[in-house]
């Protein structure tokens, strides 16, 4: 994926997509003695920043050629944004998701027209059986994270942040299977390469951490966490590791409670609604897991998909924020 890809993919899904605000952060500039501005996602279409990927993906595929199927996995995010693309084009869509994923993700991919198969044990299996699905049916499998066109979608976001905020020297991105990341990455290094790309991932389930230690990619055993969107491993010969590898200055691990935490925050500080792995960059920033004193960073908040009962837990179950 180029630099240009990231340019088409913007004026292919500038359309359809939002362009979500950057707010600067007093509460997040304090916690991390810099000044943050959040991006927030959490408003952009389908609620997550999946959709500039979807979107990407769909429209990429009907430039080259006939779509007739799509198949994917999605631990929900990825699943809600491409259903709510494949209903615009008209196109068939099949999700495989793990049978946990939240009500208020599942509902609206349903609500989307797609088939939805919520019933695999784990988003691992969901990915398998996906795949499995692809080869079967003849469908054309669209990753949410391993693929170019959904990758250069999600790059998006950061040209966005670019010219909002031009002075923006430290970028910090939530990792799942890093889609995201990488296309932040590529873009960042690409306009200047003194710029960080700062990683976060879970305490309960880091693989690019763990790879990164290991020096190849390893598979990890992942734990529960309210941050379904980023547990779980990714395909082993994911295109997102080299770029992980090659672009990525460091990766950052928070808790539970660090998560917890700072959607807490998010709401009693900047009213901002946000799920586990959307508050995942706020978190790695207020917690201290990561020094970007006297810095200007700019934190993904990457969506706002979290059921209605589990927000109510964790804004009771919180510390004092």
């Amino acid at each position: 994926m180029s630099i240009v890809d990231v340019y088409e993919a913007r004026r292919r899904i500038a359309p359809y997509i939002r362009r979500t605000p950057l707010v600067e952060s007093p509460w997040a500039s304090d916690a991390a003695r810099a000044r943050v501005w959040l991006k927030l996602e959490s408003l952009q279409r389908t609620n997550a920043f999946k959709a500039r990927g979807a979107f990407n993906a769909v429209l990429a595929r009907r430039e080259r050629g006939r779509i007739d199927r799509i198949v994917t996995a999605s631990a929900g995010n990825h699943g809600r944004a491409l259903a709510d693309a494949a209903a615009v084009f008209g196109v068939p869509l099949v999700v495989f998701t793990p049978n946990d994923a939240p009500a208020a993700k599942l509902d609206a991919i349903r609500r989307c027209g797609a088939d939805l198969r919520a019933d695999a044990p784990d988003y691992d299996e969901a990915e398998r059986r996906a795949k499995a699905f692809a080869r079967d049916s003849g469908a054309e499998f669209i990753s949410p994270y391993n693929d170019a066109d959904v990758i250069a979608g999600a790059a998006t976001v950061a040209v966005e942040m670019f010219e909002d905020a031009p002075e923006l020297d430290t970028f910090v991105v939530p990792i799942g299977g890093g889609g995201l990341v990488s296309g932040v990455a590529r873009v960042v290094k690409a306009i200047d390469p003194s710029r960080a790309v700062i990683g976060v991932e879970l305490e309960a389930s880091h693989p690019f951490h763990a790879s990164i230690a290991a020096g190849r990619l390893v598979e990890i055993v992942a734990g529960p966490t309210l941050a379904d969107g980023l547990g779980g491993n990714p395909d082993p010969e994911t295109m997102t590791w080299p770029y992980i590898q090659q672009a990525v200055d460091r990766i950052a691990l928070v808790s539970e409670r660090q998560l917890r935490d700072a959607i807490a925050g998010l709401v009693a500080h900047e009213h901002v609604v946000a799920e586990g792995a959307g508050a995942a960059s706020v978190a790695a920033l207020v917690s201290n897991p990561i020094d970007v004193a006297g810095r200007r960073v700019g934190a993904i908040v990457t969506g706002a998909n979290i059921d209605r009962a589990r927000l109510a837990d964790v804004l009771s179950s919180a510390s004092q924020v």
